[in-house]
């Protein structure tokens, strides 16, 4: 099968624009791809200019100021172009960088107060980096040269790459191959003389509208009658073929009103969408993975031990939740409280364990056959249980703090009305000299991160990105090395092996 109409030319590529240098550049680059998005039922013409998806752009827009505000912190010398890059696109070359990586990813947090929708493309590319090498001396293919020379070019152009990895999966009880409807998991179609078109749908995908590629991804062990799903390739994000829905968010219309009291953070949110791919063209140089269905395994492990540490970006979040929950604390009149105070310490404590956990994992990290340096993999996914769960007591710490009045709080067309804003402004009054339009605005803040919005980003992907909660058990038990522990106790014991 040859479906030319599914190709892109290279300019359209790879973009009829410099190399990307600041947040205005990046946001400039996302315009005119008539990508197909769908958003609450209807085709979106520019996704840029949609009040529902702009705030998640801005957010990651941030990912190019951070690099030009504080370049030591979020650039590296790569060593394929031999010049400065975003850390988003860095190769990792030793423990610096990972810990580098994880401070960055927790200032962020901070900036923006939600996801902002890099570290799955980091991730992926780190993993690549070493799967690639390991296919190659397995099988003699030629992907990690590929790989290489595809890295190099991003770099270059300074692009956003977005990973796509979690299939719809259909019954959890059968492999791939066994679905009653092949396109619950992403599989090549159709092969030809140039490349491989493929088929299928990767859900709630962060980040992947706000992305110039895409990186799809096995997301499950394969066997050998799943060869066809074993497919690693990047694809533009505007390709023929793809469509968006983008995913519905708690309180999310919001951000389509007036006044931006209401949306609690109107700035930033975060993203994520379905894709889905009809018969979607990648060229030979872009195919990474191609029916190599051993390593599907190990690259999804590879990633993950990655990704999980990333999730160090929810204690900069939590920093925002924490300093929200003193502010509004103060504004009650209630900060010099001991029950407040012991609150605030216990969230900080939650907030800096997850912390501790990503840097240890990153101070741990340890060099692969490719180069590539990768987090300690026991740590890495401690990290990530931690974070299924210490949100959650942050954030219901948070609206103990913030009280009723977060979630039964009028309006800001109320506090606007010439009737009922004298009535608000006098009965929100909290302690003397606090504007009762500043005490809406942080109590907007606090239930858009823990009701809200940025809850998806705070919450519930922190309870199922990178894995849900029992993959992360799985890993655990592979890893703990339980007959050292027990060897170590019967030494101490005096218990000598028979």
């Amino acid at each position: 099968m040859t479906n030319t109409s599914n190709t892109n030319k290279d300019s359209d590529v790879w973009g009829d624009y410099p190399a990307i240098t600041n947040a205005k550049q990046y946001i400039a680059s996302l315009r005119g791809r008539a990508m197909k998005v769908f958003a609450l039922g209807e085709l979106i013409e520019e996704p840029v200019d949609h009040p529902l998806i702009r705030p998640s752009i801005n957010a990651m827009a941030q990912t190019y100021e951070i690099a030009t505000d504080n370049p030591d912190l979020a650039t590296a010398t790569s060593p394929y172009t031999n010049s400065p890059v975003n850390r988003f696109l860095h190769i990792i070359e030793g423990t610096k960088d990972l810990v580098q990586k994880a401070r960055m990813q927790r200032q962020l947090g901070q900036q923006t107060g939600t996801c902002f929708q890099r570290c799955v493309g980091l991730d992926a590319l780190n993993a690549l980096h070493s799967i690639t090498f390991d296919i190659d001396q397995a099988h003699a293919t030629g992907y990690h040269q590929r790989f290489l020379q595809f890295l190099t070019r991003v770099q270059a152009k300074n692009q956003v790459i977005g990973g796509a990895m979690t299939d719809a999966k259909g019954d959890r009880s059968k492999p791939p191959h066994a679905q009653s409807d092949p396109d619950l998991f992403l599989h090549i179609t159709a092969r030809d003389e140039n490349g491989v078109y493929v088929s299928g749908a990767k859900c709630h995908q962060t980040g992947c509208i706000n992305s110039h590629w895409l990186i799809v991804m096995p997301t499950i062990r394969l066997g050998e009658k799943d060869k066809d799903y074993a497919i690693v390739g990047a694809i533009p994000a505007h390709a023929k073929g793809i469509t968006y829905i983008y995913g519905r968010q708690s309180c999310d219309t919001r951000a389509m009103e007036d006044g931006d009291i209401d949306a609690g953070n109107a700035t930033f949110s975060g993203q994520e969408a379905m894709i889905v791919f009809e018969n979607v063209f990648i060229p030979h140089e872009r195919i990474f993975m191609n029916g190599e269905h051993d390593f599907a395994a190990p690259l999804v492990e590879r990633f993950t031990t990655y990704h999980r540490c990333s999730y160090i970006c929810k204690t900069g979040v939590g920093d925002v939740l924490i300093g929200a929950a003193a502010e509004i604390a103060d504004m009650n009149g209630a900060a010099n409280a001991s029950h407040i105070k012991d609150k605030l310490v216990e969230m900080t404590h939650l907030n800096e364990t997850i912390r501790g956990n990503a840097l240890a994992s990153a101070y741990e990290g340890k060099k692969l056959s490719s180069g590539v340096w990768m987090n300690d993999d026991m740590l890495a996914n401690v990290c990530k249980q931690n974070v299924t769960r210490f949100p959650y007591e942050i954030a219901r710490l948070a609206q103990d703090l913030a009280g009723g009045l977060m979630v039964t709080l009028p309006s800001e067309a109320d506090l606007d009305n010439e009737e009922t804003g004298a009535m608000l402004r006098k009965f929100l009054a909290g302690r003397d000299g606090v504007k009762v339009v500043d005490r809406m605005k942080i109590l907007r803040l606090i239930e858009n991160m823990t009701l809200g919005r940025n809850a998806v980003g705070y919450l519930t992907e922190s309870m199922h990105g990178a894995g849900s909660p029992q993959a992360q058990r799985i890993q655990i038990a592979r890893t703990m090395n339980i007959d050292d522990k027990r060897s170590h106790a019967r030494r101490l014991a005096g218990i000598k092996d028979e």
